[in-house]
C-alpha cells in the first residue's frame, strides 16, 4: 500500500473512533504524497472511522486541485453553479481506480493549500470557542505560547468559498511567520490541523484538545434515571404521531439516555440555551438543527412546533430531548448514533460558551446556504445509506 494511503488510513481511524472529536461522516482528513504529485483524501460523507484500504477515499493530482481557487472564471458563476463546477472539477482532479459514486471531500481544495497531513475535526472542546463570543480572544490568550500561532478563520460559508479564504489567510500568515499554520480555529465551525508527519499531527491535536479542555467544564456524572418501557413506548407514540401530523412522514422512533444527556437536561436552562439556534454546519446537516426542548410531554404542541419550523422555511427538528425522560430521535436507525452524539456535541458546546460571552450561532443567510448547497444534501446522503 502507497505510505500515504497507509497514513491517511491510520490517522483517520484513530481520529474517527472519538464522538468528541466527529460526528458522523463529518471532518475530512489527507495526506500527500512525498513527491508533491498526489494527495490522499477522505471521501465526502464516509466516516472516518470506517476508511479501509478499499474504500473511504479518493487519490487526486495536487496540481489539478490547487488550480481550482486559482480559476477566476469559477469565482464569477452563481452560488449554485458555482459549487457545482467546484465538486465536477473535484471529480475530474481525482486519478485512482476507485469506482462507485465515491466523491473526494469537497474540501480538498482548501486541504492543497495546507502541508502535507491535514486533519480537519469538530471536537467538542473547540467548538466551545468558536461558537463562544470571546471565544477568539480566549484562544489567543491559550495558545500565545506557540513557537507557530493559531490562525483564527472568520465564519466563510463552506465550499469554494472559504477554500479561497483559508487560501488567502495562509499566505499571508507565510509572508509574517515564513511557514503554513499548524492550528486553524474555524469560526463557528471546528478546527484544523496541519503538520509535516501523521505523527505529528495526531500528537497536535491532542494536544489542542487537552489545552482546550483545561479551561472548560465538564459535564458531571448525570443522574440517570430509570424511565419505565411503559413510559418510553408512550412518548415514542406520542412523538411519532405528532411528526407525522406536522410532516406526513411516517418515521422510526429511537430512544437515548445516559450521562451526558442526563446531565444536560438537568441544567435549569437547558431549553434556553438550546434555543440560541443552530451551531455549525454539521448540526444542520445531521439532526436538522439543535433538539427540541419538550419540558412536558403531556403538554407539547410538537406538531405546531415543526409546522411553524416548516413554515419559515427552517429544517424542522429530528431530536426532541423530553424533560425527566431522555433523547427521542426521528428518522432512520443507522442515523440516530450519529444524531445522538451531535446534540450531546452541542449540549456540551452551549453549556461553556454560554460562560465565555455567550452562543454564537450560524444566522439566517449562513443557514440558508447550507440547507440549499448540495454537497451537504449529497453527505446526508451517503450518511443515511
Amino acid at each position: 500500500m502507497n505510505e500515504a494511503l497507509s497514513q491517511l488510513i491510520r490517522i483517520s481511524r484513530t481520529v474517527g473512533r472519538d464522538s468528541t472529536l466527529v460526528q458522523g461522516g463529518g471532518g475530512n482528513t489527507s495526506v500527500k504524497t512525498a513527491d508533491g504529485k498526489y494527495m490522499y483524501i477522505k471521501a465526502s460523507g464516509t466516516a472516518l472511522k470506517d476508511m479501509s484500504k478499499s474504500r473511504g477515499w479518493r487519490r487526486m493530482r495536487l496540481d489539478s486541485v490547487l488550480s481550482i481557487i486559482k480559476d477566476k472564471s469559477i469565482a464569477k458563476l452563481e452560488t449554485h453553479a458555482r459549487e457545482i463546477e467546484v465538486v465536477n472539477r473535484l471529480l475530474l482532479a481525482c486519478d485512482d481506480k476507485v469506482t462507485g459514486p465515491a466523491r473526494p471531500s469537497v474540501e480538498a481544495h482548501l486541504h492543497g493549500f495546507l502541508d502535507k497531513c491535514v486533519i480537519h475535526l469538530h471536537p467538542s472542546a473547540a467548538g466551545a470557542f468558536v461558537n463562544a463570543k470571546n471565544g477568539k480572544a480566549m484562544l489567543e490568550r491559550l495558545f500565545k505560547t506557540e513557537t507557530s500561532p493559531s490562525l483564527w478563520v472568520p465564519y466563510t460559508d463552506p465550499g469554494s468559498t472559504l477554500a479561497k479564504k483559508i487560501a488567502m489567510l495562509v499566505k499571508n500568515y507565510q509572508k509574517r511567520f515564513g511557514k503554513k499554520p499548524k492550528i486553524l480555529f474555524l469560526h463557528k465551525h471546528g478546527l484544523f490541523i496541519s503538520t509535516g508527519s501523521a505523527d505529528a499531527a495526531l500528537r497536535l491535536v491532542h494536544k489542542v484538545i487537552n489545552r482546550c479542555n483545561s479551561k472548560l467544564k465538564q459535564p458531571k456524572a448525570g443522574k440517570v434515571k430509570s424511565v419505565s418501557q411503559e413510559k418510553i413506548k408512550d412518548i415514542k407514540h406520542r412523538i411519532r404521531r405528532e411528526f407525522f401530523e406536522a410532516t406526513g412522514e411516517s418515521t422510526t422512533i429511537s430512544y437515548f439516555n445516559d450521562n451526558e444527556i442526563a446531565a444536560f437536561m438537568a441544567q435549569k436552562d437547558a431549553g434556553e440555551m438550546l434555543s440560541a439556534g443552530v451551531l455549525t454546519p454539521d448540526e444542520l446537516v445531521y439532526s436538522n438543527g439543535p433538539a427540541m426542548w419538550v419540558e412536558r410531554i403531556e403538554t407539547a404542541d410538537i406538531a405546531k412546533r415543526l409546522a411553524l419550523q416548516i413554515k419559515k422555511g427552517e429544517k424542522h427538528s429530528a431530536a426532541f430531548l423530553v424533560k425527566n425522560a431522555g433523547l427521542f430521535v426521528a428518522g432512520k436507525k443507522k442515523v440516530a448514533q450519529t444524531v445522538r452524539d451531535i446534540v450531546a456535541y452541542s449540549a456540551f458546546i452551549r453549556t461553556n460558551a454560554k460562560r465565555m460571552g455567550g452562543i454564537c450561532s450560524l444566522n439566517k443567510r449562513q443557514r440558508d446556504f447550507i440547507n440549499k448547497w448540495e454537497a451537504e444534501a449529497f453527505r446526508k446522503k451517503v450518511a443515511g445509506g
